[in-house]
């Protein structure tokens, strides 16, 4: 090799040695930035740039009795994973979010085999609204004069679930005989029904009224691990920051079911002329929504209870086919706490006893099953029923109640019943505040008004009839 020769490689050498020089101090740099992949500070602070929650967390897992928070904490870092959310109402379960986005099942996989330390494990489920098409023409706009002296809201006439004397084709007295009840009373605002739903517009000029809002005396919610919520109209699960405020329709459908103020001279009457409709959004603008979203909102009822607030319902028009038990064990929270909970039985016109609809086939004792029945006081084609698993029927097919922006739509599912079950609960509770759920449960379902139709499909044989129940 001639000496220009070794010069050359030798100039090689140097230059290949100062490129990976170069490249191990980029390293270094980066390892610098981004903290060792040991260490648990930098574990945080990635941790802290996901808690944006720009997708649904995986998973929710329930630990087993003697499982500590700290503990949690270290079996979810130990799987490159963060908890979310402890959900304070069940002891144990706790939300779980996967920070190498594995796939959900997998997930389920990992902590469900870890027998000693976890009861159970399930996805995320997601949560839509299966309501039948809603109707929106003007007709449904149309002021009627009302057809007796009370209410005096103008669109009353034309609800036929409250008085029906078979206008536009229905059955005389197939009704939940509300003018009857009104005599016993028109509700209470001490009184105060969940809506578990999309938000309510709680500037309607037929809701505000009636609209809960957090007293001075109680709180701001602040949960551990989501940090404070704006929850001076209610709670808002979709975004933490922001109010409860309806953008789909569904959820203030349901409210002016329960509670649109009565004789104001304005739209529709609800079943309780004053009540308190606490907004409780899981479902956002297209009607969709996960079970861990759902769990933090009835999470969130049970602590204002806990701080006072006078939570006796949640009406929760909405359900799906995927069984939780995780939803199952807060529900059953709700019902220790003292909160009764109404569950539309689904729009597939199936059977539930065969194909179980959740939350509605959930077999605890706050739960209410809701059928859904149309104007003659036949089962609506798309109501779901099961003589085991559905518990009662209110009327649920073209029903006019609030809508955005001050206006009025009638619409039609299980999802509209539902609301009707729950504003005679909220009647029952004004007239005996001190009901247990059992009891409330109990006189919900006696005091039906037993229809043909419903003979071996529902529980109760029955519609709801709120005079009745105010007499028992």
């Amino acid at each position: 090799m001639n000496r220009n020769n070794i010069w050359i490689h030798v100039g090689l050498a140097v230059v290949l040695i100062t490129i990976a020089a170069v490249i191990g101090q980029i390293d270094r740099w980066r390892a610098g930035l981004h903290g060792p992949a040991n260490d648990p500070l930098s574990r945080v602070e990635k941790q802290d740039v996901r808690n944006t929650r720009s997708r649904p967390p995986e998973v929710l897992v329930r630990f087993k009795p003697g499982v500590t928070l700290d503990q949690i904490r270290e079996i979810a870092f130990a799987n490159h994973d963060r908890l979310v959310d402890e959900i304070e109402a069940v002891n144990g379960l706790s939300v779980i979010d996967d920070l190498d986005d594995a796939d959900a099942d997998t997930v389920v996989a990992q902590y469900a085999a870890m027998s000693d330390k976890v009861e159970y494990a399930e996805p995320n489920y997601q949560i839509k609204l299966d309501d039948p098409i809603q109707k929106g023409s003007l007709d449904d706009l149309v002021y009627r004069t009302p057809l007796f002296p009370h209410p005096n809201d103008p669109q009353f006439s034309d609800q036929w679930a409250l008085h029906n004397i078979g206008q536009n084709g229905g059955k005389e007295r197939a009704d939940i005989d509300a003018i009857k009840a009104w005599q016993t009373t028109k509700g209470s605002a001490d009184v105060v029904v969940a809506v578990l739903d999309s938000g309510v517009d709680f500037t309607h000029v037929d809701l505000r009224e009636n609209m809960w809002f957090r007293p001075e005396s109680v709180p701001a919610y602040t949960d551990d691990e989501l940090g404070s919520f704006n929850d001076m109209n209610g709670f808002n699960g979709t975004d933490k920051i922001s109010d409860p405020m309806d953008d789909n329709g569904h959820g203030t459908h349901c409210a002016g079911i329960i509670g649109a103020e009565g004789d104001n001279g304005i739209g529709v009457t609800g079943v309780n002329w004053k009540v308190k409709i606490m907004p409780l959004k899981f479902l956002g603008r297209g009607g969709f929504g996960t079970t861990d979203d759902a769990i933090e909102a009835i999470n969130y009822a049970i602590d204002r209870k806990k701080h006072g607030v006078n939570v006796r319902i949640i009406s929760a028009s909405w359900g799906s086919t995927s069984y939780s038990r995780a939803l199952e064990d807060t529900i059953r929270a709700a019902g220790d706490a003292g909160i009764l909970f109404v569950a539309a039985a689904g729009n597939d016109g199936s059977n539930n006893d065969r194909w179980p609809h959740y939350p509605s086939n959930y077999d605890l004792p706050n739960v209410v099953s809701v059928a859904a029945l149309d104007r003659s006081d036949d089962l609506a084609s798309f109501s779901n029923f099961g003589v085991k698993t559905v518990h009662v029927a209110a009327p649920g097919k073209e029903i006019l109640s609030t809508w955005l922006n001050d206006s009025y739509r009638e619409a039609s599912g299980t999802s509209m019943a539902t609301p009707y079950v729950s504003g005679v609960a909220a009647l029952i509770v004004a007239h005996d505040p001190k009901i247990t759920v059992a009891k409330l449960r109990e006189r919900l379902l006696r005091s039906v008004d037993k229809v043909d139709s419903l003979t071996g499909k529902i529980a109760s044989g029955g519609r709801i009839n709120a005079a009745k129940a105010l007499q028992q």
